[in-house]
């Protein structure tokens, strides 16, 4: 993938994930607003911060494992010789890629079901909320699969990407 499709990638992603999470804040300032102000908040604010919720893992869940901040067990790889530990990140992003290969029809699918529901005090499609899921897979299939393909380029050891624009 050329260098400007990938920032613009990562770029997507960040942005999603801090509109998903302006919209949490908001439906849970609503929220706790309506309860301590007013006796009553909307019923649509429990939705709306479960929706966002929803959407805050699935565009972040590609950035983490770009950056490594998911569930990593390494202790044991990182200690082996040689180009072993490199040898198993590159395993475990083809795993990645392959699981979540397989997962994209069902992910689809599921998807599609929500066409014939819609949410209870939002009334919106329900597909609109499954697809949750499916960007979730879409964006770890994509991150791992650009890892993959620099560390076939050799332009990568497989470690998790250090941004330069965050605290380490």
């Amino acid at each position: 993938m050329p260098p400007h499709l990938h920032t613009a990638l990562i770029t997507l992603c960040r942005f999603a994930v801090g509109f998903s999470f302006a919209v949490l804040i908001f439906a849970v300032l609503v929220q706790v607003l309506g309860r301590s102000v007013f006796s009553s908040s909307p019923v649509w604010t429990e939705e709306l911060t479960r929706f966002a919720l929803l959407y805050l893992a699935a565009f972040g869940a590609g950035l983490s494992y770009r950056s490594g901040d998911l569930v990593n067990v390494d202790i044991v790889s990182e200690a082996l010789p040689g180009r072993l530990p490199v040898l198993l990140r590159f395993v475990s992003a083809a795993a990645t890629i392959v699981l979540c290969a397989a997962l994209i029809l069902p992910a689809w699918r599921f998807t599609v079901i929500g066409n014939l529901q819609t949410s209870p005090a939002l009334g919106w499609r329900m597909s609109f909320i499954h697809a949750s899921v499916l960007v979730l897979i879409g964006s770890l299939f994509l991150f791992a699969l650009l890892r993959a393909v620099a560390m076939l380029a050799g332009r990568s050891d497989g470690r998790p990407a250090v941004d330069p624009d965050l605290p380490q």
